[in-house]
C-alpha cells in the first residue's frame, strides 16, 4: 500500500510544507524562507522567526497541497517536526499539524528533525540500513550510525560550534553576507590557505569536534593583519576565507575517516547546508574513496531545511506503526541517542541533539 503524507517544518527559520509518497515520490516541496526579515539583526531572532511560522505555515500547506493535485482527505497521515528546534516555531508546526489531525482523523506523527535529515538518502537514494550519517548544518554537527527508523548511534558530535554556525561568524568577522557560508566559499575561490588555522581536537582520539578556537583563530589574524596594514586587504580576506575552509574541511575529512573505522559503515551519507560546499564535499568524496566505502549526499534543496524530509521521516514511523497522541508536545531539545553523553557543549538544560 502506496502512504501520502503531508510534512510540516518549522524548527528555526524557513516555514515548510510538502507531500511525500511512500514510493519515493515527492509531490510537491514548499519553503519559504525569512533571511530577509532577520538580515538586519545578523541572525536569527526567535521571536521573529515564531511569528513568521504563524504567519505563513497555512499558506505553505495549501500551496504543497495544490501543488501535489491533492486534498487533506487524500492524506494517510501528518508528520510535523516536534523537536529539537526553537520552540516558538517548532510549536507553530506543531499546533498545525494537530489541527490539521483533529479535523481529518488522519494519524498524527511527531519527527525528530534531525531524523529527518538522516532518513533523507533513503528518500533520495534508496539507501539500505545500516550506513553512517554526517550531519553538518548551522545548527548541529554529529555523527550517527543509521540502523533503522528509530535506531541511531551517536559516534561524535561538536562540543561548542556547529560547522554552519562557524562560518556564519567568521564570514560576520569580515564583513561578508549573512548566511555566511556561500559568500565565504566564493571568497575563498581566489585565496589561498596560506595561514596556519589550527585544527581542533585532532590530537585526541574519538569522533568529537569542535570549531569555536578556530573561529578565534580566525578573528585574531584578521586583526594582527589589520594592525599590519591598516586594514584588511582584499586579497589577504580571500586567504583567510581559503584558509578556514581548509581548516574545517581537514578536521571533518580526519574525523570521517575515524567514524568509517569504528562503525565499519559500508556507506558515508551527508546532510546539512555545509554539505553543499564543494571543498568539504570533495575532501569526505577522498575519505570515502580511500576507505573503500560509498558515498552519497541528497540534493542541495533536501540538505537544508524542508518539509519532504519529515513527510519521509513520517512514512517510515507510520510504517512502524509508530503514531503520536493528539495532544503531540514541542520539544526545544531531543537527543536522537538518548543513550549517548549529553555533549559537553550542550548548555544547562541538557543535550539539544
Amino acid at each position: 500500500m502506496t502512504l501520502t503524507l503531508l510534512g510540516i517544518e518549522s524548527s528555526c527559520d524557513d516555514s515548510a510544507a510538502a507531500v511525500v509518497r511512500s514510493d519515493r515520490v515527492i509531490l510537491s516541496s514548499v519553503v519559504e524562507g525569512q533571511a530577509a526579515l532577520h538580515a538586519p539583526f545578523g541572525g536569527v531572532v526567535p521571536e521573529i522567526a515564531a511569528r513568521a511560522h504563524a504567519e505563513k505555515l497555512d499558506g505553505c500547506v495549501e500551496r504543497a497541497l495544490a501543488e501535489a493535485g491533492i486534498g487533506l482527505r487524500d492524506l494517510d497521515g501528518v508528520a510535523v517536526t516536534s523537536g529539537p528546534g526553537l520552540i516558538g516555531g517548532v510549536l507553530s508546526g506543531v499546533m498545525l499539524a494537530r489541527g490539521i489531525a483533529a479535523a481529518t482523523g488522519l494519524p498524527l506523527v511527531g519527527v525528530n528533525h534531525l531524523a529527518g535529515h538522516a532518513l533523507t538518502p533513503r528518500l533520495t537514494d534508496g539507501l539500505e540500513f545500516p550506513y553512517l550519517m554526517l550531519l553538518v548544518s548551522g545548527g548541529h554537527c554529529q555523527f550517527l550510525m543509521v540502523s533503522g527508523p528509530g535506531s541511531f548511534r551517536r559516534l561524535g558530535g561538536t562540543i561548542d560550534d556547529a560547522p554552519g554556525e562557524a562560518f556564519d561568524k567568521v564570514a560576520k568577522l569580515l564583513a561578508l553576507p549573512q548566511p555566511g557560508g556561500p559568500p565565504l566559499e566564493a571568497e575563498a575561490l581566489t585565496g589561498q590557505p596560506r595561514f596556519p588555522l589550527p585544527r581542533p581536537l585532532l590530537d585526541r582520539p574519538g569522533c568529537d569536534l569542535s570549531f569555536s578556537g578556530l573561529k578565534t583563530a580566525v578573528l585574531r589574524m584578521r586583526d594582527a593583519l589589520i594592525a599590519e596594514h591598516g586594514g584588511l586587504r582584499r586579497q589577504d580576506r580571500a586567504d583567510l576565507c581559503a584558509s578556514f575552509q581548509a581548516a574545517v574541511a581537514a578536521v571533518l575529512a580526519e574525523k570521517t575517516r575515524r567514524a568509517l573505522a569504528e562503525s565499519g559503515a559500508p556507506v558515508l551519507a551527508v546532510a546539512g547546508g555545509v554539505a553543499a560546499n564543494t571543498v568539504i564535499r570533495t575532501a569526505l568524496q577522498g575519505v570515502c574513496d580511500k576507505a573503500g566505502v560509498g558515498f552519497t549526499a541528497p540534493p542541495l534543496r533536501l540538505c537544508t531545511d524542508n518539509a519532504a524530509m519529515i513527510a519521509w521521516a513520517g512514512i517510515e514511523k507510520l510504517q512502524a506503526g509508530l503514531v503520536d497522541p493528539a495532544d503531540l508536545t514541542a520539544r526545544p531539545r531531543w537527543p536522537l541517542d538518548a543513550l549517548a553523553a549529553p555533549m559537553i557543549g550542550s548548555g544547562k538544560k541538557g543535550a539539544k541533539a
